[in-house]
Formats: structure tokens, C-alpha cells, sequence
């Protein structure tokens, strides 16, 4: 079978640390091109996985006969490379959040639509082995409706994952648009949606700039979210926590709670109202610290091959999306926001 021939745009921490070695790692695929404005960047990753470099995207698509692109790059770019890059004929990778406004996130859905390619947005999350377990029992209905939860992410913040550390895009508004909620909440957003099956239908946010100085993006939120279901529960995203960053979510249910994260070790814990505890050792999640493969680039590659328009699609991206936007609305108004 033939190869896919992959261009990745952005040689940051990202590509670097996972679209790259993800796709090296893959026997469907074959890495040819990569781009980034510093071309150093760019034709280091040409050197290690063969290809060549560009200094533009532009003048990768213009040069290279590729099937499908990873956007790797600052958030503000995001919707103008995959639109060019679906225009062109490719399918199109967009790492979180997938665009800066939901007409972005529409233009980039209805380009992949109208070329016919597959846009799938990068939310790991869903596919971390400590969810998939919980999505497991939970869709088993052992522990009932879920009655109120609370999902939280939090780490030190970009300045240690980032390429450029405290120089960072993550930290330049004009280029991130949003920072924390766009980098974990939208993450927490996704996750939520896809392990309650559910949508958010109403949001309050609490979003600020604590203690990153020198930036206008936030550095923390704290949400309230409704679902349809009538469930209610808590949304936190944060840059500041210095020590003990949190990657977990809790759901109390009618016949018990599942802890998820929570403990090292013991990744899914559910407590039953009959008394009974069940622990699952299922691997660890992935960290800045800790790289584990994302699943992303497999799912993606996957996708291609077996001609299966991907799980975490545009549209799936796009409704993770407008939670986050709806919880800066809310901030700005000070009202509640209706989704």
C-alpha cells in the first residue's frame, strides 16, 4: 500500500514532541515537508525525518505533492492554513482550539466539506487511556445519570513546554487569542461533552490574568456549566499551578462516583453506593513532562487510510469550542450565556 505523504506547519513543542515522532512512528506514512518562519526550525525536523523545509506554508503547498497536513502553529493561524491547506485538496490535522471565533471554525468545516478532504481537530484527551476506561463504564450505566461533576486542567504554564519558554506566542494575545482556556479549557470542554454524551447548555465563567505578568491572556478560569441533561458541574483551566497540576474529573452519579485521575496509580476509581470499590490500573495520561503517544496522529492516519471520516471531527471541535467562547462572553457580560 502506498505511503500518505505528510507536511507538518509549525515545528514548535507540539510537532516536535508529537505530531512528528507520531507520524515517523507510523508504517502508513511518510513525512516530506515541514514548515515554520524560522526555516531552521524546519529543516532540522527535514534533517531527522527526511523531507525538506520551507519558511512557508505557501510555498510547501506550492512545491509538494502531499495528502494531509498537521497545523501546528500559533492559534491565530489556525483557520487560514487549514482552509488553505483543504482548498489545496489535503486533509487537514488542527491542533486545539481548532480556530479563534466559531465563523472560523464554520469556514474551516465547510472547506474540508467542499473539497471532499476530512478535518479532524486534535483533542487528545478523549483518547488517554484513563477515558476511554471511564467512557467504558460509564456508557455501561452501572453508576446511572450523572447528577454533578467537575473537570479540571492545570499545569505551570507554556513557558516550560513552549519552544521560545517565556517568549512565547502563548503569551502574545494578538497571536493566541485566548490562553489557558484555549490551551486546557477547550480540552476539558471536549472531554466533558464526549464522556457525558451530552451538550452544554448553559455557561458561566470567571476568567483572568492572576499572575502571568507582561500578558493579556488568562491565566485562569473557573466555569459553571449546565448540560441538557440537567447535569451541573465545574470547568477549571489554570497556568499557575506551580506544583500538584491537575488533570482530573470527578462525576457523581446516582448509584455512585467515578474519580478519574485522581489518585497516581489508580487512574479510575469507582465507589458504589452498595459499598463496592473498583480501581483501574490503565496507564498514566499524558504530560509536558511525561510524553506518551497522544493516539491523535494514529486516529488521523487511520482515518485516511480506511477512507473513515474521523471521531473528533470539525464539527465535534467546533462545539468544544463555542463552550470556551461562551465562557468569554460570559465574563465580559457578566451574565450567564444560553449555547
Amino acid at each position: 500500500m502506498k505511503k500518505i505523504k505528510v507536511a507538518v506547519f509549525g515545528c514548535g513543542a507540539i510537532a516536535e514532541r508529537r505530531h512528528i515522532p507520531e507520524y515517523a512512528a507510523s508504517e502508513h506514512v511518510e513525512l516530506v515537508a515541514f514548515a515554520d518562519p524560522i526555516i531552521e526550525r524546519a529543516e532540522k525536523m527535514a534533517e531527522t525525518y527526511g523531507g525538506k523545509g520551507y519558511a512557508s506554508y505557501e510555498e510547501l503547498l506550492a512545491n509538494e505533492e502531499v495528502d494531509a497536513v498537521s497545523v501546528c502553529t500559533p492559534n491565530y493561524l489556525h483557520a487560514s492554513m487549514a482552509i488553505a491547506a483543504a482548498n489545496a485538496g489535503k486533509h487537514v490535522l488542527v491542533e486545539k482550539p481548532m480556530a479563534c471565533s466559531a465563523e472560523e471554525g464554520e469556514q474551516m468545516i465547510e472547506a474540508a466539506r467542499k473539497n471532499g478532504v476530512y478535518l479532524m481537530v486534535g483533542h487528545n484527551q478523549r483518547l488517554m487511556p484513563p477515558h476511554v476506561k471511564a467512557k467504558e463504564i460509564l456508557d455501561s450505566g452501572k453508576l446511572g445519570r450523572v447528577l454533578t461533576f467537575r473537570t479540571s486542567f492545570g499545569h505551570p504554564g507554556p513557558e516550560g513546554w513552549s519552544v521560545d519558554g517565556a517568549d512565547s506566542w502563548f503569551f502574545r494575545k494578538e497571536e493566541a487569542i485566548m490562553g489557558a482556556m484555549g490551551d486546557l479549557g477547550v480540552h476539558k470542554s471536549d472531554f466533558i461533552r464526549y464522556l457525558l454524551n451530552d451538550e452544554v447548555s448553559e455557561v458561566a465563567g470567571f476568567i483572568s490574568t492572576l499572575h502571568k505578568e507582561g500578558t493579556e491572556v488568562d491565566d485562569n478560569a473557573a466555569c459553571i456549566l449546565r448540560m441538557k441533561s440537567g447535569a451541573i458541574g465545574t470547568l477549571v483551566a489554570s497556568w499557575t499551578q506551580y506544583r500538584g497540576g491537575d488533570n482530573s474529573t470527578v462525576l457523581w452519579c446516582e448509584h455512585g462516583v467515578m474519580k478519574i485521575g485522581t489518585v497516581e496509580g489508580d487512574e479510575v476509581i469507582v465507589e458504589l453506593t452498595n459499598g463496592t470499590v473498583e480501581t483501574y490500573k490503565v496507564g498514566a495520561m499524558a504530560t509536558n513532562e511525561k510524553q506518551v503517544p497522544s493516539g491523535v496522529i494514529d486516529d488521523f492516519v487511520k482515518s485516511i487510510v480506511t477512507d473513515t471520516p474521523p471521531a473528533i471531527s470539525g464539527e465535534e471541535g467546533l462545539r468544544s469550542l463555542k463552550v470556551i467562547l461562551a465562557a468569554f462572553e460570559s465574563q465580559k457580560t457578566g451574565q450567564m450565556v444560553k449555547l
